[in-house]
């Protein structure tokens, strides 16, 4: 069964907008497929999204996203020398043929990761951060649990399937466009390596081409990875960003790269041509009277930063409408609700967000409060 969802204005409509051409593409593309928004993780479209099936390399999202956070906790930086193991250069598949004892800069590897989709990188990276693949693997499915990625089981990081063991090495559609969202959203640093269609390594000496054919071929391409073997078909997680709105499209198991890559490229004109995020914003909105307060107003700041999809066609229509407290009680907290933004199409409320305080104002002491009487008194007898 194939299931369409849209999210408008929080109600859900089923079969209004047909994906083009999808019945055929997408029947032949593969076993499953996902496409969802990366600012409100709303889904798309979905096929078969929770059968855990062999990701191949698209597992290196998640290898990735430990790099990356790795990197952006300060455990790490780009610029680390990284040693390759014998375990490492010793990985079969996709590779940039590491050499026992050979080193290379974090920023290297992290790149031929994400570009020729490098095994004996993943598994030095690996090494290099958990200190061996197994306690990586098991950072992989915490992080995975986190996520609330339901349907995974993570074996190694590489995606590998040609042993016994590796045969339990599991995801979904639907998990792998969850931690591609985190990765996309929360590291935007990595746009750097996964955007990159040819480049080199070894000083100049090993060259590079981006197995995602996409990030040449389909405007505003952002990643994200692509994965083969034989017991898993073609897998594919593809992102792209256009006018504000940044989508990731997930087919597993196509027959060809060709099939793979026009089911994520239907997928993602599907997206753009039916939907848009509006991002909210304040301008021009007064500060709220404070009663006792040790300054007169507060601010107003928006209570949530997230983005709201909508059908494209309303986008035009959308129109936003402020409402404040006439006045607020000191002493006055940092986040509290002081107002509500609403966002509208027409008549119809896509949603509210709450407007906050944004920052606290203290109550004035009896003492403030003397020397307010006193000052009020002497300005009286001046006048």
């Amino acid at each position: 069964m194939k299931r369409m969802r849209w999210i408008l204005a929080a109600v859900l409509v089923l079969g209004l907008l047909p994906l083009r051409a999808g019945a055929a593409t997408l029947a032949e593309a593969g076993k499953s497929a996902v496409l969802m928004d990366v600012t409100t993780g709303t889904v798309l479209y979905e096929n078969n999204s929770h059968e855990p099936l062999a990701p191949a390399s698209v597992t290196k999202v998640m290898t990735m996203l430990l790099i990356m956070e790795a990197v952006d906790a300060g455990k790490i930086t780009l610029n680390d020398t990284v040693t390759a193991s014998e375990n490492a250069a010793a990985k079969g598949g996709s590779q940039i043929y590491l050499k026992v004892g050979e080193t290379m800069r974090v920023s290297d590897m992290l790149k031929s990761i994400a570009v020729s989709s490098a095994n004996d990188c993943a598994c030095a990276m690996a090494e290099h951060i958990a200190g061996s693949e197994s306690a990586f693997v098991d950072a992989m499915n915490q992080r995975a649990r986190e996520l609330g990625m339901r349907d995974t089981h993570f074996v190694n990081c590489t995606g590998l399937d040609d042993d016994d063991a590796a045969k339990q090495h599991r995801t979904s559609a639907y998990d792998i466009a969850l931690m591609s969202r985190e990765l996309l959203r929360n590291h935007p640093l990595i746009k750097k390596y996964t955007t990159i269609w040819m480049d080199t390594v070894r000083n100049g000496a090993f060259g590079l081409s981006n197995t995602n054919k996409l990030i040449r071929f389909y405007p505003g391409a952002t990643g994200l990875k692509t994965g083969f073997t034989t017991g898993a078909g073609y897998c594919l997680s593809a992102s792209a960003q256009r006018e504000g709105m940044e989508l990731v499209a997930v087919v597993m198991g196509a027959k060809t790269s060709q099939a793979r890559n026009a089911a994520c490229k239907e997928l993602l004109d599907y997206g753009f041509a039916n939907f848009a995020v509006i991002a909210p914003e304040l301008s021009d909105v007064p500060g709220v009277p404070v009663k006792l307060g040790k300054q007169d107003t507060v601010s107003a700041a928006l209570g949530e930063a997230t983005g709201l999809l909508i059908d494209k066609a309303q986008k035009s229509s959308v129109t936003t409408q402020v409402s404040l407290e006439e006045r607020v009680t000191a002493p006055v907290t940092r986040g509290q609700q002081i107002g509500t933004l609403s966002i509208k199409s027409g008549e119809q409320t896509l949603r509210q967000i709450p407007l906050v305080a944004a920052e606290g104002v203290e109550r004035l002491t009896t003492g403030d409060l003397f020397v307010k009487v006193l000052r009020k008194a002497a300005m009286a007898k001046d006048a």
